[in-house]
């Protein structure tokens, strides 16, 4: 469902990403882990297109994301491309992000009616779906404002998900929570994975929750890949030295 091939991302001399190449399988649970300033991030603003790729290829579903095809190769995709394939994905925010004039149903059927041309009358029926799943259709006329950190959390994740997206990106979607809140939020997050075949990738530092709910985990730092595997191995039994160090660290915070 993603596929990076020799990607490499450039901050000026900063190299954020050094060619870099994986692939996520539909339906599978990919937590990417790692320090700060390891690129973690920027993968998912690459997916997002919020940035462009200093070189190399993405493909979600198949299709090409940072190019499109011409002639019988590729070059730098235009705007229409990207915002044609973006359409699979949907991203959910450290921040909510939510529009503070809008209420909470306007702000899940916004997007589907602008962007993908749903009637508004089909639109408010599956967001009131997605809002009674995550457990705040009685908070459907109220405004962001009036909501919990984590009532908000669940409006942006009841948003991103009313895009029928075939790719979730998840980052640090609790880091903006107070700690009681996160369980509850988490507990959202591992419903949607077990009861949707949606591809998943997520940054996070709660690892009993990449541990739990991941089918692979990939350990970033400075860029690259270190280590990658299932969460019983890596989390267990961590074959590269980095990868033991941070998680003695973050394991040791806790």
């Amino acid at each position: 469902m993603v596929r990076f091939e020799n990607v490499i991302k450039r901050f000026g001399d900063n190299e954020v990403c050094r060619e870099l190449s994986f692939t996520v399988a539909p339906g599978e649970f990919v937590t990417l882990i790692g320090p700060s300033g390891s690129g973690k991030t920027t993968i998912l603003r690459l997916l997002m297109t919020l940035e462009r790729v200093t070189s190399g290829l993405i493909e979600v579903g198949g299709e090409p994301l940072s190019h499109m095809p011409r002639g019988k190769g590729l070059v730098p995709a235009d705007e229409k491309h990207l915002r044609k394939v973006r359409k699979r994905i949907g991203m959910v925010f450290q921040q909510f992000n939510l529009f503070p004039n809008m209420d909470v149903l306007r702000n899940v059927t916004e997007a589907p009616v602008h962007v993908l041309g749903e009637s508004r009358d089909a639109a408010e029926a599956h967001a009131m779906a997605l809002l009674e799943m995550v457990g705040l259709a009685d908070r459907a006329r109220e405004h962001p404002t009036r909501l919990s950190g984590g009532q908000q959390q669940r409006v942006a994740i009841a948003r991103a998900l009313a895009m029928r997206p075939d790719v979730l990106l998840l980052d640090e979607v609790t880091s903006a929570l107070d700690p009681e809140l996160v369980a509850g939020v988490l507990a959202l997050l591992r419903k949607i994975a077990s009861t949707t075949d949606i591809t998943f990738l997520c940054v996070t530092h709660e690892m009993g929750f990449a541990r739990e709910v991941s089918d692979r985990v990939m350990m970033f730092d400075a860029g690259r890949v270190v280590e990658e595997g299932t969460p019983d191995v890596l989390f267990t039994d961590p074959g590269h030295e980095r990868t033991r160090a941070f998680l003695h660290a973050v394991l040791d915070r806790r």
